[in-house]
């Protein structure tokens, strides 16, 4: 019973920081929208109510998908303590990379679709690692690299993008793009909602694979024990034998690796190919929803749905006289509500354990105890 009290406890405050966040944020959009002249309550249902249009359920599913892998790249370089700000240039150039060599093969179907993915998550990797080796062997701070990294990857974008280069004219338009990528290395949609004349990203099933591994990775081996001490004491880290240099190169490699699955499910399941206007920002997306979910699987998921939610239920408040750049307020509002919210749980946990601990202090000592340990010696 003592047990399952604490795991109750436990759970509780790993929830109150992010519930706290978004009622918060409730709250503040709920002033802003009244201020502003418009019923707080009934843009809310309107929200729901398109939310729940099944086109719209469809296009809530697919941006949670690309969410997902943004965040759970951020999450991962978190739990190392590594800010890894790069992941939107890190998925940007993968995607880049993988349409090229996506468009310009003709393989089966499982080979050309293997390759693709292959191509954007070592692009991705070998991206990120960079700022891992400038942090090991030169003390430059990640979040600094990978910013930069990022102008980097916008400027050789540009210059990669042309028709001279990876692009070609597409056909009736101005727009230019790499190849489209063939039939076999096109992943399919799933029929999941009902009435939908959309079809939900097939890279859902990728999407769960990355989350149950990232999620056992953490929890249960012992790369992800090392990288979690490493995350929460360096010294301890190193005293007890992990090569932190070493952890920080990989974790890097490997947070890249899963930002650069960022831009498959448009790329493989409707675009096509990389253009002009292909998909930016999706980076610092993921790092906001990561903060929300607490950098773990299911708190990740359940922050992209919340997110996709907003991005695309907001559609519907324009037609309805309200300005859709209220759903902005409250995603930012979220954001820095999360940072109070996990400090002010913080320190009422570190209270409760400081309580717990004078508690037990304050207990007396049973005489029998030392007796018996004695019989049993004896």
């Amino acid at each position: 019973m003592k047990l399952n009290m604490d795991t109750v406890r436990r759970v509780g405050l790993s929830v109150a920081a992010p519930v706290l966040a978004i009622v918060l944020s409730l709250v503040i959009t709920s002033i802003v929208l009244a201020v502003a002249g418009n019923d707080p309550i009934a843009t809310v249902q309107q929200m729901i109510e398109y939310a729940q249009e099944p086109r719209t359920t469809t296009l809530i599913i697919n941006s949670a998908i690309t969410y997902y892998f943004a965040a759970l790249a951020v999450a991962f370089g978190f739990r190392m303590n590594l800010f890894n700000i790069g992941v939107d240039g890190q998925y940007r150039l993968a995607a880049l990379m993988a349409a090229a060599v996506g468009g310009a093969v003709d393989l089966p179907r499982v080979l050309h679709v293997g390759l693709i993915l292959l191509v954007a998550v070592m692009v991705g990797g070998l991206w990120a690692a960079i700022a891992g080796v400038l942090k090991v062997y030169r003390g430059i701070s990640e979040v600094i690299s990978t910013i930069m990294l990022n102008s980097i990857t916008t400027a050789l974008i540009a210059y990669l993008l042309t028709t001279d280069k990876l692009a070609v004219q597409a056909e009736g338009s101005n727009n230019i793009g790499t190849p489209e990528i063939p039939a076999s290395g096109r992943v399919g949609g799933l029929s999941l909602v009902p009435d939908s004349t959309l079809q939900v990203y097939g890279l859902l099933v990728l999407a769960v694979i990355v989350g149950f591994l990232y999620w056992f990775m953490i929890e249960h081996s012992r790369f992800g024990f090392d990288l979690r001490a490493t995350g929460r004491n360096e010294e301890a880290a190193v005293a007890s034998g992990v090569n932190v240099k070493r952890m920080v190169l990989v974790s890097m490699a490997i947070s890249g690796g899963i930002a650069g699955l960022v831009g498959m499910p448009q790329l493989l399941g409707s675009s096509y190919t990389y253009s002009l206007d292909f998909p930016t920002g999706l980076g610092f997306t993921g790092i906001a929803i990561a903060l929300l979910g607490r950098n773990t699987a299911l708190g990740v998921a359940i922050g992209s749905l919340l997110w996709g939610f907003l991005d695309n239920s907001s559609q519907i408040l324009d037609l309805e006289g309200v300005p859709k750049e209220i759903v902005m307020i409250t995603q930012g509002v979220i954001v820095l509500s999360v940072v109070i919210a996990y400090e002010l749980v913080r320190r009422y946990r570190l209270v409760a354990q400081q309580r717990e601990v004078g508690r037990r202090l304050s207990e007396p000592t049973t005489p029998s105890e030392p007796n018996a340990t004695q019989g049993a010696q004896a």
